[in-house]
Parts: structure tokens; sequence; C-alpha cells
């Protein structure tokens, strides 16, 4: 073709070169082998003689010559032994090469580009060697915000401690955290065992939580009082109950629970588990739990900011929003219209916890300190748009209650 490029060796005293013409010139050879005539070059011997009869002197391993002779090197920009030029790194490249007599331009190696070549490759292999030594060390942890903030291991609450939340919204804003979704999460696995229900009947719920390891695990923190919260729904978001289960020695859960109606529930463990190092991570693992029977579920009452509960009426006021931070004020009155005394109940003066409707992800909000009054607060931040159920449990007179809410967030 006639753009082809071809590469031949120069032919010089070292014998490694493509055959030579009789002036000298290199013959360019095409990638099959032949000449641009078609004939096929004959090859060199390393110390015989050259095609045009003239030896072929071959270089000792020490740079000298058989006869003893050091061969006088090429300069790097200047001309061959025969006169041709040859570029440094000894490649001669034959440009538009289509016959012998083609003139021939030199193109060479560029001792830049040979160095950026082996810093590039020695990054690369140190980025590799890295690589392997991480995964040589153990598996990889997966740190969220909320997994650092704990491993300083301040995630033990003591009685009025602050207004957090319990999900994944820690450190993203905006993004959609709800917890409660699966089985398994932050290396922590809930593991049910038995436990079939019939509805309206009591019977006994059973679990262990597991680390990446399978082993069950068996310390946990207390937090707001106890080291695990049990929370039951039934999938239309009735039916809610807060428990809190017993532990035995080799980690197994176990509480009596009675799930009143047929349907499929959902069940919540919302605890925060200690490992070997003291690291604490928060966790809220969720599994579905059965009731036979015929299910009709029942349709979200409509959003109200208002409540009663056993002669109780409970106002609150605020918006929700996404990724934001907002206070929802709670009041509670009593029959009569007075404000009611609030008592500190697992260490705070309520809790909230909030369900979304379709995925029933999972927000267990807790309010900051206050005095007993008949007012509390909570900054909640919706992990995403849609209709909420949102449960306050309070109470009064050594009585808890709980007070029911349907939230819209847009």
């Amino acid at each position: 073709m006639a753009d082809q490029r071809s590469v031949t060796r120069p032919a010089g005293p070292a014998g490694h070169g493509g055959p030579t013409t009789d002036q000298g010139t290199p013959e360019p050879v095409d990638r099959d082998g032949r000449g641009p005539d078609g004939s096929t070059p004959e090859p060199v011997d390393r110390e015989g003689p050259g095609v045009d009869g003239t030896a072929v002197e071959s270089v000792d391993r020490d740079g000298r010559g058989l006869d003893g002779s050091t061969p006088e090197p090429a300069d790097r920009a200047g001309p061959g032994v025969d006169g041709s030029a040859v570029e440094p790194g000894g490649w001669v490249l034959s440009a538009g090469g289509t016959s012998a007599g083609d003139e021939t331009s030199t193109v060479g190696p560029d001792r830049a580009t040979l160095r950026l070549a082996l810093v590039v490759g020695g990054l690369v292999l140190a980025v590799l060697l890295g690589f392997g030594l991480g995964r040589a060390n153990g598996r990889t942890t997966d740190r969220t915000a909320a997994t650092a903030a704990t491993a300083a291991g301040d995630h033990t609450h003591a009685p009025g401690t602050g207004a957090h939340q319990h999900d994944g919204t820690a450190g993203q804003p905006g993004g959609d955290a709800a917890t409660g979704l699966s089985v398994t999460s932050g290396g922590y696995t809930l593991t049910p065992s038995g436990g079939e229900f019939v509805a309206g009947r009591a019977g006994e719920l059973r679990f262990q939580i597991r680390d990446a390891q399978r082993r069950p695990v068996t310390r946990f923190a207390i937090v707001h009082d106890k080291p695990m919260h049990l929370v039951v729904v039934r999938r239309d978001l009735t039916g809610f109950q807060h428990l809190h289960p017993t532990m035995a020695a080799d980690g197994t859960w176990s509480i009596p629970l009675t799930l009143p109606q047929p349907g499929v529930w959902r069940a919540y463990t919302d605890f925060t588990a200690l490992a070997d190092d003291g690291q604490q991570t928060p966790a809220t693992l969720g599994v579905d739990l059965v009731a036979p029977g015929d299910y009709t579920p029942r349709p979200l009452p409509a959003p109200a900011t208002r409540a009663t509960v056993a002669g109780f009426t409970v106002d609150y006021e605020g918006t929700a929003q996404v990724g934001a931070a907002v206070p929802l004020r709670f009041r509670v009155r009593d029959g009569a219209g007075q404000p009611a005394t609030l008592e500190r109940y697992l260490g705070a003066y309520g809790h909230l916890v909030a369900l979304r409707e379709g995925d029933l992800g999972y927000l267990h909000v807790h309010p900051g300190p206050g005095p007993a009054t008949d007012t509390v607060t909570f900054w909640l931040t919706a992990p995403g748009p849609g209709s909420y159920r949102m449960y306050l449990d309070f109470q009064v007179a050594g009585v808890v209650r709980t007070a029911e809410f349907t939230l819209t967030v847009r």
C-alpha cells in the first residue's frame, strides 16, 4: 500500500539488522517477510557472510569483536557505519517504503516518553502492591458517618441525652437512608428462630443478632435504659407495639408476643452492638412475621396534627422536611384540658418512632433534655418524601400511652 510504514533494524557491525543492499542501505521488509519485489530476503548468519558476500563480524558480550577489536559505535544522532542516519535506540523507520529506492526517515523513542512510562509503571505497581497488602491484612471496613461517630464511644446514652435520630441520615443530608429495610446491616444480621404465630393468641419471639463471622453478639450498649428496643407493627401500620426483650447468656433474645390480627407484621430490632475492640455500631434490622388468616389492609388515616388516646389529647406543630432537621413540638393535655405532667420513660420524656408507608422505612427519634412539662420536642429528619405514621410514647402517672399521627412529607 502507498502509505505503508515498515520498521527495520539498521545494518551495522553487530549483524543484527535486516538484509543489506550493495550500497549499505537497509532494505525495507514487508510484514510477511517479503521484500517489495516479492522475493524472500536471505537471512544473515550471525557469524557468517552477508548476502553481498561480506563477512559480518559478531560482537562478544564484552563489546569486542572476534578479532579482539572494539567496534566503533555510531554517534546517537550521527551516521552509522554505512553512512545511513541512525536515531538513538538503533531503529530505522522506512516511510512510504514501497520500493528499495525510497528515502529513509529516522524515528526513535523519545527519552522523556521512556521516563514517563517508567514512572507510570512504577505508580501502577505501587497501587497493586498496596491493594494486595490491604486485602492480606483483613476485610475492608465500610464506616459511615454514624459508625465513625460511635467509634469514639459516644452512643451509650445517659438519661436526658440530647435529641438525635436512629437512622442512616447522619452526615447524608438529602439522602434516603431509612433503616429497618433488611435483616443485615453494618455487618450484623437478625436471625429469628421458630415462632409461629396465631392471631390473637400469645406466642414468643426469639432471635439472635450475629456478627460478620456468624457469631452471636452478646455485648450491647445501653441506649435509653435498654440494650434492645423491639418495635412490631402490621404492614398497614396498625397494631404498633414498643417492647423490650431479654437476652440469655448465649445471645438469644426472647419476649412474649401477641399479634392481635391476621396479616404480615414487621418486627424491628433497634440496638447498638459492642465489638471486641469496643467500637459501637448502631443498627436497626427488620424481619417479617406472619399470623395466618384473612387479612384486609386498612387505609392510612388522613394527615392530622391532633390525636386522642385514653382521655389525653396530643397536638404537635412543625413541618418535616427531607434531609433537614426540623423541630416537632408535642403538647399533651389531660381530659380536663389541663397540661399533663410528663414523666421520664426509658430516660426521656417521650419516644417517637416514624414508619414510612409502602417500604416501612424506620425512624427512631429521641427528644432533647427538658423539664417535666406537657411539651416535648423532637428534631426529625425525613429520609425521603412520602406518607409516614408517627407513634409518640409518653408516660403520665406511671402509665405509658401511644399517640398516633399521619404525616405527609413532600
